[in-house]
């Protein structure tokens, strides 16, 4: 899906040489993929700690590896989610309209046959008390009063409204996959659905050098059932996408865009079902760049840097098949999250367990790279 993006970005990413036996920087350029990778940055997280990334990646040499066109056709060029060594952070709960789902699923104990009724009783008054509410603030404080007296309260809320943020753990360095590959649900998930999100690409330094388009793959039976199983909910194989590539901050693009950015999603199924669905970053309850601060500082540093999702408005509640069980993924079903300045992420879904297996970690990369003579 590289053809959908903005000639205007400065894009990076990494794709998969067969004629490697490993992965390469690229970038975009004239409707080529070209091949950046060099001594002085043999790694996205290397480009991301420049003082300008974008610059580096319009001036490195490169060799042309194919037209973008022929991407599809070409089995030895595979794109791969476009982070190396970057941790893999997400951000939960950080929209008020997906902060009620979550405290549905909680109240549900992941039981979809549930929720509907859960909605129509609790869901539009929290909704309707918390929509303007800043996190952190008096009247946070105050509303946190309201609905502990009414029996309302969850922990949901507490990271939805409260001082801290929830961050947590959404996958490993080098697990992610990138546009065009399978997507993993846990197979014993009965309740689950795409989250389409903006993912900040942050340097060691905290500072944000980019972003992409993410899909934070989410089981809400199991978070529901417990909030102790969200690593099992969350980190699972092939469970997080990232893509298709970086678009690095610059006179074009900075973080201004991502505050206003608009992200559409489409799933179809191979019955022909079509959800649609929106999230709107305008929306977010807490600034990125608060998120950013929340993740690392003294607290906490990240010597690679960090991938950062900064969750989603969406969360799908229209009944796709028997009445009352709300939306869940059907296997092969396509999932689509777009941006006008970031591209198409595309996906296909997929059990987890029959999805390829992740083994080229960390290791993997540094051996082939000296093998390389990039080390």
């Amino acid at each position: 899906m590289l053809e959908t993006l903005d000639q205007q970005g400065v894009f990076v990413g990494r794709a998969w040489l067969d004629a490697a036996g490993g992965p390469a920087v690229v970038t975009l350029r004239d409707g080529m993929l070209v091949d950046i990778t060099s001594r002085a940055a043999p790694m996205v997280r290397d480009i991301c700690e420049m003082d300008d990334p974008a610059g580096h990646v319009r001036s490195a040499d490169g060799t042309i590896i194919c037209a973008v066109s022929e991407l599809g056709s070409r089995a030895d060029v595979t794109m791969l989610a476009p982070c190396d060594l970057q941790s893999i952070k997400a951000c939960g709960v950080t929209f008020a309209e997906s902060m009620v789902e979550r405290v549905i699923e909680e109240r549900a104990a992941g039981d979809p046959a549930k929720a509907t009724a859960l909605r129509a009783r609790i869901g539009a008054e929290i909704g309707a008390s918390l929509s303007d509410v800043v996190p952190g603030s008096e009247k946070a404080v105050l509303a946190k009063q309201a609905l502990i007296r009414e029996g309302l309260w969850s922990q949901y809320l507490e990271v939805g409204i409260g001082p801290y943020a929830e961050v947590f753990t959404k996958s490993q360095p080098m697990s992610a996959v990138g546009s065009g590959a399978l997507v993993g649900i846990h197979p014993e998930s009965r309740w689950n659905n795409p989250e389409p999100e903006i993912v900040l690409a942050v340097s060691s330094t905290g500072r944000i050098v980019g972003a992409a388009l993410g899909n934070d793959v989410n089981l809400r039976d199991f978070e529901g059932l417990s909030a102790l199983l969200l690593g099992k909910a969350k980190d699972n194989n092939a469970a997080c996408a990232i893509g298709p590539m970086i678009r690095l901050f610059d006179n074009s693009f900075d973080l201004d865009d991502v505050r206003s950015a608009e992200l559409d999603l489409t799933v179809t199924g191979t019955d022909g079902y079509v959800l649609s669905g929106h999230s709107s970053m305008r929306k977010i309850s807490r600034a990125p760049s608060d998120l950013v601060a929340q993740t690392t500082g003294r607290h906490h540093q990240y010597p690679d840097g960090f991938m950062l999702f900064l969750g989603t408005l969406f969360a799908p509640v229209q009944d796709r098949g028997e009445k009352g069980m709300g939306f869940t993924h059907h296997l092969g079903d396509t999932v689509e999250i777009s941006n006008a300045k970031l591209g198409v992420l595309k996906n296909v879904v997929q059990h987890s367990t029959d999805c390829p297996e992740w083994t080229f970690g960390s290791s993997h990369l540094m051996r082939n790279l000296a093998q390389r003579g990039l080390l």
